[in-house]
């Protein structure tokens, strides 16, 4: 470890080194990479959480889920588990575990809302009074949808509430007019620019600015100082603050499209299966997670900008508003860039991926496949461990690594999984293609004729 790091930060117990915190190894005999792995296991399970709890809200339980929150948060007390191996198989399983709660909650989703469709969304304000949503909860923006209905208001999705617009049963409300803004953190610009009521459902608010904070209202676990609290979905004091504001302009609007669910990619899966055969579709890569701030995220949209036309790109979560806005065309009708949804929605991916093991006859890491994760916050965490969980190696993660995975955790996952930090855009391209489709005495090799090789054999 360097000089610039903590080994570890202990405090949870009366223990603690000189009553202030154990940095070095615990007083109980815990290693650092115990107490790093420990913390990593909580923070996958508050990813558990967050999905679990928007599952709930639609009536969908696990009991399975709910056992093992229990057990891995019991394992994270004092005394209690010191064995680094069982807690890496531990992170392990709240990938599992996660992978059955995201696949609960597009369950729901599905069942209240229907299939999702590709859909167009318009992005900027409409003549009109205007309320705000942002967050991760569809059903919170329904019952706001059915308040609203007739009182002349818009209403807006802010950030990964984007792709509520492709559901039949939330863009069949004609109110539900666009979006505004792209990812969590750009609300200080945004909310402080469209003069609206502002309605925060999950995780991803602010304080807010001086600005618009009488304007915020919360509801369920997301609360700040002095905003209202909405209860039970009712509206009334959001709805009355949005009339109190008056209109937006009608404003130039630029579009994004959403709303590619699994049955919509699967439908074109005999065409997938020919594009591929023949080298049109060279590679997929699935490219997104939690975008943050930091000045090297940039690389997403450079990556996504710099790869070959032959290629297509599956995008989710709130990372995809680093390029969403760029025209990749389509290659014979399949289009290049593919908005599966919000975070949750890595199952989609997840489903793709497997039904394209089956139409190849291929193994997860024989695909043509590349994921390039941005992480961020507890639920990148546990969608990581969902995808090493799978098996999934050759993972590109950035913008930078996780603070908790030490030396020793970092060599367990290159080791295990080749998980690769970012690079250079241009770089990382050239060594992920250099094998596909490359022409060798006349003949294809890599990926390409490792597929045919499969068809044929059929």
């Amino acid at each position: 470890m360097s000089n610039d790091k903590l080994d570890m930060f202990c405090y949870q117990c009366s223990q603690t080194a000189r009553g202030t915190g154990c940095t070095i190894q615990g007083v109980c005999g815990k290693q650092p990479t115990v107490a790093r792995l420990q913390d990593n296991l909580i923070y996958a399970m508050k990813g558990i959480s967050a999905y679990n709890k928007n599952a709930n809200n639609l009536g969908s339980k696990n009991a399975e889920v709910d056992e093992f929150l229990t057990k891995g948060l019991f394992t994270t007390l004092t005394n209690v588990n010191f064995d680094a191996e069982d807690l890496v198989k531990l992170a392990l399983e709240a990938g599992e575990t996660n992978v059955k709660v995201m696949k609960m909650l597009k369950e729901a989703n599905i069942e209240h809302y229907g299939e999702p469709t590709p859909t167009e969304v318009e992005v900027g304000s409409k003549k009109g009074p205007g309320i705000l949503v942002t967050g991760h909860d569809f059903k919170a923006l329904e019952e706001l949808l059915k308040q609203t209905e007739g009182t002349g208001i818009n209403v807006y999705t802010h950030s990964e509430m984007l792709p509520a617009h492709g559901y039949p049963e939330l863009k069949k409300y004609k109110h539900l007019v666009g979006q505004l803004g792209g990812p969590w953190f750009d609300q200080k610009e945004i909310f402080a620019k469209y003069n609206v009521a502002i309605l925060a459902t999950t995780n991803c608010i602010l304080l807010p600015k001086d600005e618009y904070k009488d304007r915020v209202f919360t509801m369920d676990v997301v609360k700040v100082p002095d905003a209202p609290q909405i209860q039970n979905h009712e509206y009334g004091p959001l709805i009355d603050k949005a009339l109190e504001l008056g209109d937006l302009e009608d404003e130039t609007k630029t579009t994004v499209t959403t709303g590619f669910g699994v049955k919509v990619i699967l439908s074109l899966a005999d065409k997938i299966k020919e594009l591929v055969s023949n080298g049109k579709i060279r590679r997929f890569f699935v490219v997104g997670g939690c975008d943050s701030p930091h000045p090297k995220a940039t690389y997403y949209r450079e990556f996504v900008e710099n790869l070959p036309s032959d290629t297509v790109v599956l995008t989710l979560a709130c990372g995809k508003f680093r390029f969403n806005d760029l025209d990749l065309g389509d290659i014979e009708g399949v289009p290049r860039l593919i908005d599966i949804g919000q975070c949750n929605d890595a199952i989609v991916a997840v489903d793709v991926a497997l039904a394209l093991c089956d139409l190849f006859d291929m193994e997860l890491n024989e695909l043509p496949l590349t994921i390039v994760l941005s992480w961020m916050e507890q639920k990148a965490v546990a969608i990581l461990w969902s995808l090493l969980y799978l098996g999934k190696t050759d993972m590109l993660l950035g913008p930078i690594l996780p603070a908790w995975a030490n030396d020793d955790i970092l060599k367990v996952l290159v080791e295990n999984y080749n998980l690769t930090p970012l690079g250079d855009p241009k770089e990382d391209i050239a060594r992920i293609m250099k094998d596909d489709g490359e022409q060798k005495d006349g003949k294809k090799v890599g990926i390409i004729s490792k597929i045919e090789k499969k068809i044929l054999n059929k």
